[in-house]
């Protein structure tokens, strides 16, 4: 992809290691890291957002007219470059392509922080229901999930952060767990963390989100739980992927997409 507003963010660090936003930036064929293949009927409100026709992140259907995503997927980007494809397994292929009529990112989003990450993108038509298209439900404002809860991650991302593979762009996914919030800010500059966040990951590393997955779904039995957002390298055993925390924002999330 040319776009510089699409490239892999290094932030410094006191471990030096790099913070990576979990948009595309590399080859357009990469994916999940530690996961396995499915079909979008394992996850028929996955979609792919995309730039020019180019997948750049992914997005979960949350109504018949609405998608959510990361706010850092389509900070300053307009909607008529942007495109959505759905009910398809592949990111480049097959499926439905709709266009995006109206782009709603979170006004506190903080590009610096990566925090309040989430938008909502409203579509030029309806989605039509189906096997492989599917809505996903969305958690009460009070909901919270114990540390060591499993969760499912899918999404068309690196298989890991050096990956440079090519493949016919598969959807993957990963079963990962929610980490407590003392472990995820110790794992990260404690003042990184917002309640806006949370940390999921596994013992040992080596399942995660990378680049190419930012704005798609973390669910946790057939609710929206998290959006992938951030971390430091791809399935770093010290280092969890961060999620933007959907209960959290959830009020700003039902608001816009009129739920």
């Amino acid at each position: 992809m040319k776009s510089a507003l699409f490239v892999v963010f290094f932030v410094a660090s006191a471990s030096a290691v790099p913070t990576f936003i979990r948009t595309e930036t590399l080859s357009p064929d990469e994916k999940i890291v530690g996961g396995n293949t499915i079909v979008i009927e394992d996850v028929p409100w996955q979609v792919s957002l995309q730039y020019f026709g180019t997948h750049i992140c992914g997005g979960s259907i949350i109504s018949t007219e609405f998608v959510v995503t990361a706010a850092h997927c389509t900070n300053g980007l307009l909607s008529d470059v942007m495109s959505i494809r759905f009910a398809s397994s592949y990111r480049n292929q097959a499926g439905r392509i709709v266009t995006i009529r109206s782009i709603h990112q979170h006004p506190n989003y903080n590009s610096k922080l990566i925090d309040y990450d989430v938008s909502i993108l409203q579509v030029t038509s309806p989605f039509l229901l189906g096997n492989d298209v599917a809505i996903i439900g969305l958690p009460l404002s009070t909901t919270r999930w114990p540390p060591g809860t499993s969760a499912l991650v899918s999404g068309w991302g690196m298989i890991n952060q050096d990956d440079e593979s090519p493949d016919l762009g598969y959807l993957r996914s990963v079963t990962v767990q929610i980490v407590s919030e003392e472990a995820c800010k110790r794992a990260y500059e404690s003042d990184k963390i917002t309640n806006r966040m949370f940390c999921a990951g596994v013992n040992g590393g080596g399942k995660d989100a990378c680049q190419g997955d930012s704005g798609g779904p973390l669910v946790i039995d057939n609710v929206l739980a998290g959006i992938v957002s951030w971390g430091y390298g791809c399935g770093d055993e010290s280092y969890p992927g961060v999620y933007s925390n959907v209960s959290v924002l959830s009020e700003f999330i039902k608001k816009n997409a009129g739920i």
